[in-house]
């Protein structure tokens, strides 16, 4: 038996964000939500970004399973106060994109960090001897220079990173190689400079991306509803989160700590202040 009524969900707009660095915890998320939009038949997404990027493979699975949702889901993707990086790559999964004109957006690159307290761990007296199977298993410790065999191993990583980032944003947004590299330096730009050099549609609000996926999806953006894709809170976070506002700030400062260590050595698609 067909069920005459079509489910609510149909006339409604998904919503999906993606705020702060992208790594592991982002990606479980979002995959998450991104099988509840399957699952309900939303019509449309609209997906938030406000993040700087992060890990490389995390952001890839997230714009996998978007570019594959997007061939039977409208998908707007709204650029907020920053959308850089993996930001950027990740949204490239939306045939449709939205910035507002002082959106931070760019810096379309990789980078990979290691510390070198060599010289500290001499003043203080303290020495480590190492046992490897091969002669870069320690590529990047923190107690040693980098050899330039080591050098041109992670510049040759880094190098094939850039190429897949910069393929896959000429790809999705029509454009020559070329020119995406001629931009694609690691530099930050506006959402309205963003315009100019096509890697966004149009400028404006997150409103105004709503709108455009109602209208993509053949729904009335005066009266299309948005839902929120987001994981049920327990009755524990609910009670508490007003009382957990004021620290908020403390808890931004100690994830990004924890991220910094995780990814250590690893390459980014991050943009860095």
């Amino acid at each position: 038996m067909v069920w005459p009524f079509k489910p609510r969900t149909s006339k409604q707009i998904a919503r999906i964000e993606i705020t702060g660095a992208i790594a592991s915890e982002t990606r479980k998320r979002v995959l998450k939500a991104i099988e509840t939009v399957k699952e309900k038949k939303f019509p449309a997404l609209l997906l938030r970004i406000d993040s700087p990027g992060g890990t490389v493979g995390d952001s890839q699975e997230i714009y996998y399973a978007l570019q594959k949702l997007q061939e039977k889901v409208k998908i707007v993707a709204s650029f907020g106060n920053i959308s850089a990086s993996g930001g950027v790559y990740v949204g490239m999964a939306a045939e449709n994109i939205v910035a507002n004109p002082g959106t931070i957006t760019g810096s379309i690159g990789v980078i990979l960090r290691g510390n070198n307290l060599e010289r500290l761990l001499e003043k203080v007296g303290v020495s480590f001897k190492t046992i490897k199977s091969g002669p870069y298993k320690d590529i990047l410790a923190f107690d040693r220079q980098l050899t330039k065999e080591e050098e041109n191993i992670l510049q040759e990583l880094i190098d094939t990173s850039y190429q897949q980032f910069v393929q896959t944003v000429a790809q999705a947004r029509k454009l020559a190689v070329d020119q995406v590299k001629s931009f694609a330096d690691g530099r930050i730009f506006t959402g309205e400079q963003a315009l100019e050099l096509g890697v966004v549609d149009r400028l404006g609000t997150e409103e105004d991306a709503r709108r455009w996926a109602a209208e993509l999806a053949g729904l009335n953006p005066e009266k299309t509803e948005c839902q929120t894709i987001e994981e049920p809170k327990s009755l524990i976070s609910r009670i508490l989160g007003r009382s957990q506002t004021k620290s908020s700030s403390i808890g931004s400062a100690i994830d990004w700590l924890k991220f910094e260590l995780v990814t250590s050595g690893q390459p980014l698609w991050l943009y860095r202040p």
